[in-house]
């Protein structure tokens, strides 16, 4: 197909694409499948890089409400984007850029923005070509360099807002190869009440998908168990693909199982062989191993640690949860997340957090269950139970301490309440004439001097860290003097940004606290050091005389 002379698009870029589409019902695991077959690929040499279509308006993640759509995660270069792209760079270990995520609400606003400047040159604006071939224009610079690009189109098939989509995929594929594309499509298989597994779903979400002009190459069945073979084969012949195209990722204990199971059913291999570069992969006997070491490794114990927060969902917290679980892996125990709703501290959950080994206190926006989140920090610095505070729990750290130790009773953020006097957290100076909310915080990958001789150096092995940041308000300079006579250390700083608190091991066995999020750059072989440090305090080890030689970030 001949270049658009009027949209910029080149169809040159990239080399080999895999596109994953998900039918019957959202939330089925596209995301993980289309991970785990990346992960396969990178274990047989192969350079992967992913890209996740979020048919929604909004140009980012950034002003979602965890409720609806789960964590906002934050990249490198400050995009906020959609959860699935954290378990992209988690299972690829690889850190990826606003490119990688492609919205409605983008594609539109920068088509708009050309028009708008004169761009076209007077011809009509529409759909096609002008919609379609930006979204294809994306995928292929955020797949160019690399060996293959994964590409989750989010949603549904059959979705209103997903049609533009599926129309550039339909493009894409008349412009490539038939060896350089692959269509897989991610679909429920449910049981009848007679345990029977039906096949229907799978077969009307296909007929759907090829009424737009797409054919999938590979179904990939969700079920709770593995497909049975008669149920592959009539999934085979109604959807007028092979019987070996079709597999099974059935339900596992861990999502980090999952590349073993869709392994096992050979989905890698058939991957490769369909894209023309199995004679390209490294013999099996020299692929990449570790993460299949790591995840089926038999522990030595469980640790307990408390989450609270005010959702009562793994979804808003889903990098503090897997980071947990990579610090697990790095330990060689299981850790179990206790969920203590600090709304609900009166009731049950206080309870809940006391049986706790380590209390963490993750990141957030909004006054609702601040008191409860910062009567859990007093908790455990009082009682010396290990404790990790992540963004607004770094913050609401300095306003219990502000309170219960220099004796400043009515300390809080400016942020939380506006007329305290006693803002011991405010605003960032920058932030002062900021009207939008969208994509205007501190955000993206930021570097942290830190002091030598503190826990934050032994932890990170070093002077100075890089991690991701998201928030608009910082410690305020005027209370630090007092804060830190007190006894409490800023042991990390950006200038005169207050980074990371601690209290010295003569006070408590592991008090930390990071204005930035450790848990974005976490991962299963490559756990971030302050989980670390916190299950080593749980574990009897001090992770204040760990040597640098034992960091692993």
């Amino acid at each position: 197909m001949p270049t658009e002379p009027e949209t910029d698009y080149d169809p040159e870029l990239g080399r080999k694409f895999i596109f994953v589409t998900g039918g019957v019902m959202s939330g089925l695991g596209k995301g993980i499948t289309a991970a785990s077959t990346g992960r396969l690929l990178k274990n047989a040499g192969f350079d992967v890089t992913a890209v996740k279509i979020d048919p929604y308006l909004n140009v980012d993640a950034g002003t979602m409400n965890p409720f609806q759509h789960g964590e906002v995660y934050v990249l490198k270069d400050g995009g906020e984007v959609d959860l699935d792209l954290g378990n992209y760079e988690r299972f690829l270990d690889i850190d990826m850029t606003f490119d990688h995520n492609v919205t409605t609400g983008k594609t539109y606003q920068h088509v708009i923005e050309k028009e708008r400047s004169g761009d076209y040159l007077g011809r009509t604006v529409q759909i096609i070509p002008h919609i379609t071939d930006d979204i294809k224009r994306r995928i292929r610079e955020a797949a160019e360099g690399n060996d293959v690009c994964i590409i989750e189109v989010g949603g549904t098939v059959g979705d209103i807002e997903g049609m533009p989509y599926l129309e550039a995929l339909r493009q894409f594929a008349h412009e490539e190869d038939e060896d350089d594309i692959l269509f897989t499509h991610v679909t429920l298989v449910p049981y009848s009440k007679n345990g029977e597994q039906k096949t229907k779903p799978t077969q009307h979400s296909v007929k759907e998908l090829r009424s737009i002009g797409l054919q999938p190459d590979i179904l990939v069945g969700r079920c709770s168990d593995k497909l049975d073979i008669d149920t592959k084969e009539k999934i085979g012949l109604f959807c007028d693909v092979p019987t070996e195209a079709v597999f099974s990722n059935p339900d596992v204990d861990d999502i980090y199982h999952v590349p073993l199971m869709v392994e096992e059913e050979g989905l890698d291999q058939y991957v490769m062989e369909e894209l023309d570069i199995a004679s390209e992969a490294l013999p099996e006997d020299e692929r990449e191993n570790r993460w299949r070491d790591l995840v089926t490794q038999n522990t030595e114990g469980e640790v307990e640690v408390a989450l609270v927060g005010k959702y009562d969902l793994e979804d808003a917290y889903m990098s503090v949860h897997e980071a947990l679980k990579h610090a697990g892996l790095e330990k060689n125990v299981d850790v179990n997340v206790r969920w203590v709703n600090s709304e609900k501290m009166n009731d049950h959950h206080a309870d809940r957090m006391r049986e706790a080994d380590a209390i963490v206190v993750p990141g957030g926006f909004g006054a609702r269950g601040t008191e409860g989140k910062i009567e859990a920090i007093r908790y455990a610095r009082e009682n010396d139970i290990p404790f990790l505070g992540l963004c607004l729990g770094f913050q609401m750290a300095v306003v219990e301490y502000a309170r219960n130790v220099l004796d400043l009773d009515d300390a809080h953020s400016a942020e939380l309440e506006e007329d305290t006097p006693h803002p011991v957290i405010d605003i960032l100076p920058e932030q002062y004439e900021i009207e939008d909310m969208g994509g205007t915080m501190r955000l993206g990958a930021h570097e942290t001097e830190i002091d030598a001789n503190t826990l934050a150096a032994t932890l990170y092995g070093g002077e100075s860290c890089t991690e991701r940041h998201r928030h608009r308000y910082e410690v305020n300079p005027e209370y630090i003097d007092d804060l830190e006579a007190a006894g409490m250390k800023f042991s990390g700083y950006a200038e005169n940004r207050m980074e990371i608190l601690e209290l010295g091991p003569e006070d408590h066995p592991y008090f930390i606290g990071t204005q930035f999020h450790p848990e974005f750059r976490s991962r299963p072989t490559r756990a971030s050091p302050p989980f670390v440090g916190l299950l080593e305090a749980v574990l009897g080890d001090d992770p204040h005389t760990v040597t640098t030689e034992e960091v692993s970030h």
